[in-house]
């Protein structure tokens, strides 16, 4: 079997790599600039580094081609990659607001476009994508990047209704607050009050997103398509 999950060279991305390696996957480590990392990882799970600037259809397209070439379909797509923007939404330039839409969403769309033509030939194939608890409720000061997870959102329901009769599986993880590498932008005191903000009171871990990614692979997840699965501690419901 064969995944690929972009945004891979660290935080949930890496989680997951790891996890589906350890399922058996044949895991395609997508990096965009992090060689070294991604390298490092592709090395310790036996899996294949593969680069791309996702912001960047020609680049997507030249990645794709040579995963088909390689390896032919793929069985799992996990679209993980993404970039944030952390700022109040007038002072965010048209440049920085462009480039996270054409990565957190085009990006997205693009890959699904290159890679499901042989999942749909082949009648099966999954899709995961990582969205954000900022998709479904909001957040203030990251306006573009809650307005680009609610699009993976939608996209995924519509994506799913559409693929459903050829045997193809879309869904998505919404992740709650996790510490990761893009959350480091925010001191211990907001951490710490977001923790208090969540029932569970504490922070996620990228493991806990990994874990839902692999159910949703897996055949447990058959009978489960065009959802969004909240792994948020309770953050929002």
């Amino acid at each position: 079997m064969i995944a690929l999950v972009t945004g891979a060279s660290r935080g949930i991305g890496a989680a997951c790599a790891k996890r589906l390696a350890a399922d058996g996957y044949t895991v395609l480590v997508h990096y965009h600039r992090s060689a070294a990392a991604a390298a490092a990882l592709a090395a310790e799970i036996r899996g294949i580094p593969v680069q791309a600037d996702l912001g960047d259809f020609a680049q997507i397209d030249r990645m794709t081609a040579e995963i088909r070439q390689q390896h032919g379909r793929i069985d799992l797509l996990v679209n993980n990659a993404g970039i944030a923007l952390d700022g109040l939404f007038q002072d965010i330039s048209d440049a920085d607001a462009l480039r996270l839409f054409m990565v957190n969403v085009g990006g997205v769309m693009h890959t699904v476009k290159r890679l499901l033509p042989d999942m749909l030939h082949a009648h099966t194939g999954c899709i995961v994508n990582i969205a954000s608890v900022w998709g479904e409720c909001g957040a203030a000061c990251e306006v573009h990047y809650s307005a680009a997870k609610a699009a993976v959102i939608g996209f995924t329901k519509a994506l799913a209704q559409e693929v459903g009769l050829s045997g193809i599986r879309v869904n998505c993880v919404s992740p709650g607050v996790i510490d990761t590498e893009m959350n480091a932008v925010y001191d211990a005191e907001t951490m710490a009050a977001l923790a208090g903000e969540t029932p569970l009171g504490c922070i996620g871990r990228p493991e806990d997103i990994a874990e839902a990614v692999a159910f949703l692979a897996s055949a447990r997840a058959r009978f489960i398509t065009g959802q969004v699965i909240r792994v948020n501690g309770g953050f929002y419901i």
